[in-house]
């Protein structure tokens, strides 16, 4: 008997697990309070795509006589192909059978249906790829097309990373999602209420907690809910999480408390803590809620009575992720966008560096929230004894930091508290292009075992970027991107178009703008996304003050993407799919010279961009101007030495020549005699010891106690070329 169940409703993602009920899991353990959690998502998909579901699928398939469009035809006459291959393709995306990867990639090997077609136009995309990645894209195929088949034959709403997401996007009233519920249980809800049905009768919880992400999951939050009711009504049920956090802030209909008893707010671990209580309290006494919504005498009302304030985020514990099953989610590549994969493939630790974001001005964001609104960092030296743990605990040493925005200064800390401990970790997280990102930095986060960072360049105009209130312009960005891209770490960036006021002309501007960060490099990967207004952004909450119209309608369930027109009277989607397609072309290094009005089948503005802009933008000079309280750190091995005595004309003197090893090659520099030796001493201490870093005042000063013109010596050739392999000014 458990006194709390987690669990994520179908479906989130198929590679690791979304982090909600692991950190909630965490805190509860530094309460003392039994808890069990499941992902529901891939507890489904592992039991759909076996060999044995799988045979009754199709058996449903041909019994409903669903079997019409040519490419089930295709998949029905191929079953058997599919179900002898379908547990092992399952494994190897699992992580097993590395091997089975040859035999995936033999031609003919995998039954194909339409997914297959775009094979011929991605194969040069994917050319490059390694065996193992381009098994696992193929192998995606091939799970897509059976995804397809269920679709069309089986479960309309299907999806791998969501389902039944259209009932749960801007559903103002509950109407539809209502009658839904009281439909026959669909092939997929029969089997996600199996696996509930068997949690629940051997764990026997008192209160269940669904968190609930995205819309993609609701409908089967609510599914699993109604079924408890039913079959265990005496265990209290709550719901919290992402949607309900940005769309349930204003509920209003009691027909949605005939599923859940409890509706939480923001973070969740004081408000599951004060339920738990409540269930254990006499019920005369007052009960103690923070931020719930409930049915009282039959009435949804919202109650805040607890005074206690939220819990530090030094005192949620590190999450945990017992009781998921870590070794079956699968890895899958979709398409070829470098950062997609990384969403897609691989197991991934979820921690967070900082709550809420440092930033908290974008326009088109939901800053009035408090996930967003309330910024509380977390000390670098806490956050790695958590990488650690978990290292210990999964096995796995990935890390994804989900924070709105990691502050460069922690980004920093932590950097240097991983390379202190010696840890090897892989780690990437979300940031703004801002011009702390110096190049140095860069050098230090990719020591530290950064691969990827992304950021929202969104629209790349400086009127909107300044409208947006973003802090960025263009220019800086593209320099922040190169220093990225220069230590080796990926950028994906976050695009925006249709944003209110954007004109035709600053749309394909921006495509030009973008065009010219990867023609030139800086950018490794992008997305395009059409604006949206959202009821808890500042355009939402002052439309008029944006020039945009909204439609608004009666809120009785969910609140957050509003209807609207922009008083431009541009239609914006017109541009998506030559926004896309260009773009497709530019991740992958071709098209650059493709004139921008190909990409569209409508007449479109020339751009007033120079060609050159985003190369004249790099075009920054050596900077002599460092301030004395920088610190300088040395990330190399000390070099090696060796005394060269030079001579010409007659004269001779000594110099010192330095050999610094790097993981690649030997740099050799040669230096003054005395100079070299100081310089040698000081490397020692410059390496990061007990957290100990010289700044550049405390240098010079000792530098000038028996040499002369610092200045002359800290910018010459050879320390030019050690700053390139690891001596940082940060």
């Amino acid at each position: 008997m458990k006194d709390i169940l987690l669990i994520t409703p179908p479906f989130t993602q198929l590679n690791t697990p979304y982090p909600a009920t692991a950190y909630l899991k965490g805190f509860l353990n530094t309460k003392n309070i039994s808890s069990f959690q499941i992902d529901l998502g891939i507890e489904v998909i592992i039991e759909l795509f076996s060999k044995e579901q799988f045979t009754k699928v199709f058996a449903h398939a041909e019994q409903k006589n669903t079997i019409l469009t040519d490419n089930s035809k295709r998949i029905f006459a191929l079953k058997e192909s599919y179900l002898n291959t379908l547990d092992a393709v399952i494994a190897f995306l699992q992580g097993n059978n590395a091997t089975f990867a040859r035999q995936i990639c033999t031609d003919g090997f995998l039954p194909q249906a339409s997914r297959f077609q775009q094979l011929d136009d991605l194969h040069w995309a994917f050319g490059e790829m390694g065996l193992h990645d381009k098994a696992k894209h193929l192998a995606t195929l091939y799970l897509e097309d059976l995804s397809d088949f269920i679709i069309e034959c089986v479960d309309a709403n299907f999806g791998f990373s969501r389902y039944a997401e259209r009932l749960g996007r801007s559903a103002n009233s509950f109407d539809e999602i209502y009658d839904s519920l009281h439909k026959e249980l669909t092939y997929i809800d029969q089997i996600t209420l199996a696996l509930l049905h068997e949690k629940i009768a051997k764990l026997q919880p008192k209160l269940v907690c669904f968190s609930v992400p995205f819309p993609g999951n609701l409908y089967s939050a609510f599914r699993c809910a109604q079924y408890i009711k039913k079959n265990f009504p005496s265990i209290k049920i709550a719901m919290g999480g992402g949607f309900a956090n940005t769309e349930l802030r204003s509920v209003s209909d009691k027909r949605v408390f005939e599923f859940f008893d409890f509706i939480t707010l923001d973070d969740g671990e004081l408000p599951i803590e004060l339920l738990i209580n409540s269930l254990s309290n006499n019920i005369a006494k007052e009960q103690q809620f923070k931020r719930t919504f409930l049915l009282q005498n039959n009435k949804v009302v919202y109650s805040n009575n607890c005074n206690k304030p939220d819990y530090k985020q030094s005192e949620v514990g590190t999450p945990d992720y017992t009781d998921l099953y870590l070794n079956k989610y699968i890895s899958v590549i979709e398409i070829a966008n470098p950062m997609h994969s990384l969403w897609s493939d691989g197991r991934w630790n979820k921690l967070t560096m900082a709550h809420g974001c440092y930033w908290g001005k974008c326009t088109f964001c939901d800053i009035s929230l408090d996930y967003i609104k309330i910024y509380e960092p977390i000390a670098a030296t806490l956050l790695v004894d958590r990488m650690e743990e978990l290292i210990s605990k999964t096995g796995e040493n990935g890390f994804h930091f989900v924070d709105e925005a990691a502050p460069p200064s922690l980004m920093k800390t932590l950097a240097l508290e991983i390379i202190k401990r010696k840890l090897i970790v892989t780690w990437w997280t979300n940031i703004r292009f801002e011009k702390n990102f110096t190049a140095d930095l860069c050098f230090l986060l990719k020591a530290s075992g950064c691969i990827a960072v992304s950021g929202g360049l969104e629209v790349a105009s400086d009127r909107l970027l300044k409208l947006i209130d973003k802090g960025v312009t263009v220019t800086q960005v593209a320099q922040v991107t190169r220093n990225f891209t220069k230590a080796n770490i990926m950028v994906h960036s976050y695009l925006m178009y249709g944003y209110p006021t954007q004109t035709e002309q600053e749309t394909i501007d921006s495509l030009e703008m973008v065009r010219q960060l990867f023609q030139i490099g800086v950018l490794q990967s992008a997305f395009w996304h059409q604006f949206a207004l959202t009821a808890h952004s500042p355009i939402g909450l002052a439309p008029a003050e944006f020039g945009v119209i909204p439609d608004l309608k009666e809120i009785t369930f969910a609140n957050n993407d509003i209807d609207f027109k922009d008083a431009t009277g541009i239609d914006h989607a017109k541009f998506s799919f030559g926004l896309k397609k260009s773009l497709f072309n530019y991740m992958h290094g071709i098209g650059f010279e493709t004139p921008l009005q190909q990409w569209f089948d409508f007449k479109i503005p020339k751009t007033q961009i120079p060609k050159n802009f985003i190369e004249n933008s790099l075009q920054t000079p050596l900077d002599f101007k460092i301030k004395p309280t920088a610190k300088i750190l040395w990330l190399g091995s000390i070099p090696e030495v060796e005394i060269v005595t030079k001579s010409k004309k007659g004269q001779s003197w000594e110099q010192l020549k330095l050999s610094f090893h790097d993981k690649r090659k030997v740099h050799v520099i040669m230096l003054e005699k005395t100079v070299g030796e100081w310089f040698f001493e000081q490397l020692k201490s410059l390496q990061i010891i007990d957290g100990q870093q010289n700044t550049l005042a405390a240098l010079k000063t000792d530098f000038e106690t028996t040499l002369e013109n610092f200045e002359l010596f800290w910018f010459s050739k050879p320390i030019q070329t050690v700053k390139e392999i690891g001596l940082l000014t940060l």
